[in-house]
């Protein structure tokens, strides 16, 4: 009957189900995997990055991964994650840390049309630092230019390889050296690195495209990079196939990690090798 039920809420969407989803989110009705496999937890995009960057560092056999969100305003995407990591580390033997990075000052004035000035304004989205440190219980707070904090990272905090990134700059200027992290070595990082961004979808005032904004600054970083790639996960609409976030969920693959060619494959690749023998 569990599994059933299971099934049903993870595949069909009349109003009854979405009900259902909403009950057994807010009574926390079965296991943690469970309900992120239905959609029935707060931003599950985020559980999703985190539990599966999590899932991969431990059949690498690491001991612990970062998650980073790039801009965080008023911190609801950093207090969402913790609740998600508090979960995470009682089912898997991974300690994860938690780093947010922000300017606390809100949006900085457009460079160009690529940021949007159409639909932003200098200033928005600020953040009380003092207020929100006050409320988190893990993460840490990476206050500044993100051009300067995303050099500086590394050096000043030394942090576990990262394994999640959840993207929310809203512009392409600030995306773009956003994703100067991946410079960095590759031992702080997982060969494989889950990722969500924001602003690649977007109403019909805002209208994001690939000549501006994230997409744009991920379509450069490809260009710039033969063995580094920022690509879509294609396997999401099969898991999660009616949820709205599906498409915005991408992989960075460094081809050339010391451990991105280690076997982790395990009942799924089985599953694979099982199919192929059917057909």
């Amino acid at each position: 009957m569990r599994q059933t039920l299971l099934k049903v809420l993870g595949r069909t969407t009349p109003l009854r189900v979405v009900a259902a989803r909403k009950l057994i989110k807010h009574l926390a009705l079965f296991s943690y995997p469970e309900r992120l496999d239905i959609g029935a937890v707060e931003r599950p995009h985020y559980g999703h990055c985190i539990y599966e960057a999590a899932k991969l560092a431990a059949r690498l056999k690491y001991p612990e991964m970062s998650v980073v969100e790039f801009g965080c305003g008023g911190g609801n995407g950093l207090l969402n994650a913790e609740t998600h990591i508090a979960e995470i580390e009682k089912l898997l033997p991974v300690k994860i840390q938690l780093y947010g990075f922000d300017n606390a000052a809100g949006l900085p004035p457009a460079e160009d049309y690529r940021d949007f000035p159409h639909y932003f304004r200098p200033g928005q989205f600020r953040m009380d630092s003092d207020a929100l440190r006050k409320k988190l219980a893990r993460a840490r707070l990476v206050l500044g230019d993100v051009a300067e904090t995303s050099k500086t990272f590394f050096g000043e905090i030394d942090p576990a390889p990262i394994g999640a990134i959840f993207h929310d700059l809203d512009f392409y200027s600030s995306t773009r050296e956003a994703l100067r992290l991946f410079d960095a070595d590759p031992r702080y990082f997982l060969p494989r690195v889950f990722m969500y961004f924001d602003d690649i979808k977007g109403d019909n005032t805002w209208l994001p495209s690939e000549h501006a904004g994230e997409s744009l600054a991920i379509n450069e970083f490809n260009k710039q990079h033969d063995l580094k790639k920022i690509a879509l996960n294609r396997g999401m609409p099969h898991s999660y196939w009616d949820q709205w976030w599906v498409d915005q969920i991408y992989i960075y693959h460094d081809f050339q990690h010391p451990d991105y060619n280690v076997f982790v494959g395990g009942a799924e690749s089985a599953g694979h090798d099982a199919r192929i023998e059917l057909r």
